[in-house]
């Protein structure tokens, strides 16, 4: 039960890293979100959430399986993100996905975090390496695996 514990706290702890390395770009590299960043915001924060409940009750399989669930659909975003810059002229810019997700509450309150206004076709710049929709599939990736091994491990 301590090791599950502890993967799902150290999953946790990285998905808000990942935020506060979203904030770092967007508020000082001056890097837009677009709709599909803003998604796989919301898709860490509900890994966190669910690896956070999963932590703190007696059975950590229904937070990993919600982490987990989250984890696949942010690779699912992520993958449409990596498409998209494949493919220029196939844009997510100003679209219905934009204007739905600037209306949501959490976007009205807190539009530093939740208000898209970039193009995904900007998000190929290189950061460290790789670019911001790689990192969040490799990510997203590491974090279904480790949350995949608490769901199949055995409890003692």
């Amino acid at each position: 039960m301590k090791n599950s514990r502890t993967v799902l706290l150290l999953v946790a702890a990285l998905c808000f890293v990942m935020l506060g390395v979203a904030m770092y770009l967007q508020h000082v590299m001056n890097m837009a979100p677009c709709p599909l960043c803003v998604i796989q915001r919301y898709l860490f924060i509900a890994i966190a959430v669910g690896c956070l409940i999963g932590a703190a009750s007696t059975t950590p399989k229904p937070g990993a399986a919600i982490g987990l669930l989250a984890s696949l659909g942010g690779l699912g975003v992520a993958g449409k993100h990596l498409y998209v810059l494949a493919h220029p002229g196939f844009s997510c810019g100003i679209d219905p996905v934009e204007t739905t997700l600037n209306k949501i509450f959490t976007a009205q309150y807190m539009p530093f975090m939740f208000e898209s206004y970039g193009a995904c076709e900007n998000a190929g710049e290189a950061f460290i390496g790789l670019s911001i929709p790689q990192w969040a599939f490799a990510w997203f990736a590491i974090f279904a695996l480790g949350l995949l091994w608490t769901l199949l491990r055995r409890q003692k």
